[in-house]
């Protein structure tokens, strides 16, 4: 007796995409490539949907020549950049399982993902803030001094073997990111075709962490339907088109950044703009101003800051048109 999955649907003005999300990227890439995809103005960086997909091919390559199965897990601990984006996609083309850390998680907390979710491999800035994350690496993973790059054997993570930085570590053991992306070379475009190809969007992709104020966190496993659906038909509600431009000061490892913000763009050719690493509410509008957003999101309290900036008045935000406040009821007042 086999089994399959099944879908109760009623009628719909917008059918549910049926599709995973490499093969939806690049069916975007062929018919919006010389559109902007993304701007991270902290990093004076821009790139149009061609011009990423480059970038995330060359990524997923060298995850598979890095040894990465499908349905492996890779952890990515950053605030918000661009390179957390080609890693959201990159991951999907070689079907390996993104999870989501939060930037704020101390030592403990990062030990109970990486060894709930079995991580094989872990993407990390070097710091941000206060938080040492490579020093916090090495902490739950003494036997990375003196290992070669890709070969941690862990006796805490028997998972882990792959810490790859966003930058330049100087640290053994890590792959800085740019060496990392060298092993690209080793795979072939057919390869990553393959794989990208034996992927179904009933398969898991991502691994989010969500909880109360108590209690240990737990790893809500989404597919490529899940959250592909969820960034498409929250775009849509705000009738999102390839013009579009959204600001997006929320953290990407929460599915208000990840999936409403970078899916909900991807899924109409629309371009995402991260005006800080972390939550800086004049960055906020600077990013409307200079790129003329259309739409911007935030949490109460941030749109508080934003309004209680003495020099609110001096920006132009009539560009902006729509956008999603979420996370707590808007105060009246507000």
């Amino acid at each position: 007796m086999t089994t399959s999955v099944s879908y109760a649907s009623g009628p719909s003005d917008k059918p549910l995409l049926g599709t995973t999300i490499p093969e939806f990227f690049d069916n975007i890439v062929h018919k919006y490539g010389g559109r902007d995809a993304v701007v991270s103005l902290h990093q004076d960086l821009r790139f149009t949907y061609m011009e990423l997909a480059e970038k995330v091919n060359v990524l997923a390559k060298a995850f598979l020549a890095a040894g990465f199965s499908k349905g492996d897990r890779v952890g990515i601990w950053s605030p918000n950049n661009i390179e957390w984006l080609t890693t959201q996609y990159a991951s999907s083309k070689a079907g390996i399982i993104l999870v989501t850390i939060n930037p704020a998680y101390r030592v403990h907390e990062l030990a109970y993902v990486l060894e709930q979710s079995g991580c094989k491999g872990i993407i990390l800035q070097n710091q941000f803030k206060t938080s040492d994350y490579e020093g916090m690496v090495v902490e739950l993973c003494p036997e990375l001094t003196g290992s070669q790059t890709g070969n941690l054997s862990s006796d805490k993570f028997p998972n882990l073997s792959h810490i790859i930085s966003m930058t330049s570590s100087g640290l053994s053991g890590i792959y800085n990111w740019e060496d990392f992306l060298v092993l690209a070379d080793q795979s072939s475009d057919e390869d990553l075709a393959n794989r990208q190809s034996s992927q179904d969007m009933d398969e898991p992709i991502n691994i989010q962490y969500t909880s109360g104020t108590t209690g240990f966190p737990k790893g809500a496993t989404l597919s490529h339907h899940n959250i592909l659906n969820n960034g498409y038909f929250c775009a849509s509600t705000m009738n999102f088109t390839e013009r579009d431009r959204l600001v997006v000061p929320v953290p990407l490892y929460h599915c208000f950044g990840m999936v409403m913000g970078n899916l909900g763009c991807l899924t109409h050719g629309a371009c995402a703009i991260y005006p800080s690493e972390g939550f800086e509410p004049e960055a906020v509008l600077k990013a409307v101003q200079r790129e003329q957003a259309t739409a911007v999101y935030g949490v109460p309290t941030m749109f508080i800051a934003e309004l209680a900036l003495p020099n609110f008045g001096d920006y132009d935000l009539t560009s902006l048109r729509t956008g999603i406040m979420a996370g707590a009821p808007c105060p009246v007042e507000t």
